[in-house]
């Protein structure tokens, strides 16, 4: 299945030179994380609040104890291993042909596998922070204690995650701009490009070869070269590193 179209990635891998990836949650569901979008995902269940109310910034100053129970039960997957895909991109990175990951996800699996150059526009469940004092917490901790994770001052536990409502870190705003638009080949993985500001970063690469893996449609048009609609961990578990 999809023979063509991978041998079709795998020559544009061969001749690529500064690859980056730009990649969603579709690229942790085949490490048994939830998506938001997809129609088993967080969005498609019931809760009394809906998953963009719970994690807002406004929601986590007014109802911070009820934030807590739906952010470490359906977001904080600690046990989660690195997929196929995970894994090969760390592999090319080593082999010099991947200059950058750029990810929308908060999962820190890119790094577990090995990736050393990860952008992570939306923060990582594993950097945690007061918020009088900015002592730093674990996720373990934040996932182990009871109720509203607080430091050792009193102060309550921030998690370093861009909430709705907040704007994105500047710096890695503009390392994520600076790597795509000096790729050669930039692959767009695991994502609807639903969500904004991110999508539109895609808008800066003038490169030679873009290539979109994703299980359905995106929700804005790419003219890109290949396009695979299959789980990115199944496509890119095909290609060799060489």
């Amino acid at each position: 299945m999809y023979e063509k179209e991978v041998e079709q990635l795998q020559r544009i891998i061969d001749e690529s030179k500064n690859i980056v990836f730009f990649g969603g949650a579709g690229v942790s569901t085949e490490s048994n994380i939830p998506d938001f979008r997809s129609a088993d995902g967080i969005y498609h269940q019931k809760y009394k609040y809906t998953p963009e109310q719970v994690v807002s910034h406004s929601f986590f100053l007014k109802h911070t104890e009820t934030f807590y129970e739906f952010y470490k039960e359906k977001m904080m997957i600690l046990d989660a291993k690195p997929n196929k895909a995970h894994l090969k991109l760390a592999e090319l990175e080593k082999a010099g042909k991947l200059s950058a990951v750029i990810t929308q996800n908060i999962d820190g699996l890119h790094q577990m596998a090995g990736s050393k150059k990860v952008f992570e526009l939306h923060g990582s469940i594993h950097r945690n922070y007061c918020v009088e004092c900015g002592k730093f917490y674990d996720a373990q901790y934040v996932k182990d204690s009871r109720g509203i994770p607080r430091c050792a001052c009193g102060g309550i536990i921030k998690p370093d995650v861009v909430l709705y409502e907040e704007g994105l870190d500047q710096g890695t705003i503009y390392k994520t701009v600076q790597a795509i638009s000096n790729a050669d080949t930039l692959i767009i993985g695991g994502t609807s490009l639903v969500v904004y500001p991110a999508a539109g970063f895609i808008d800066y690469f003038k490169g030679k070869h873009l290539v979109v893996i994703n299980k359905s449609d995106t929700a804005r048009r790419v003219c890109s070269e290949l396009s695979i609609q299959a789980p990115i961990g199944e496509v890119l578990g095909q290609i060799k590193v060489r």
